[in-house]
């Protein structure tokens, strides 16, 4: 796929559907397809960043954003206490499979395999 038109592109264009969980101007949450836990949301930038090393200074505010929307699913989910996991994947060895950043919000169960 080209960078830019990955399935997170698609969904976030409305042209593919998911169910969304939460959305604003710069970030869109959905329920994982092939969740690894009870919960398992990934929040993603609408912008289409391929990866965390392509972050900058300048999207600071964003990461700032997708990371207190994590804290806001794991309450509304009723997670929160219990606890989660917030994951990003980075790169062939470190799993990512989808070239669009993403964070996995994770529990619901206990997680401690997940990573």
């Amino acid at each position: 796929m080209a960078e830019g038109d990955s399935i997170f592109t698609k969904i976030i264009q409305h042209q593919a559907d998911a169910d969304i969980v939460f959305q604003d101007d710069d970030i869109i949450a959905i329920t994982d397809i092939r969740p690894k836990a009870r919960i398992h949301i990934l929040v993603i930038p609408k912008l289409p960043i391929p990866s965390l090393n392509d972050f900058t200074v300048e999207h600071t505010e964003l990461l700032g954003n997708m990371l207190l929307r994590c804290a806001a699913i794991a309450k509304e989910k009723g997670i929160a206490e219990s606890g989660y996991k917030v994951i990003a994947n980075t790169g062939d060895d470190g799993g990512q499979i989808i070239n669009h950043f993403h964070l996995h919000v994770v529990g619901g169960e206990e997680v401690n395999t997940v990573v």
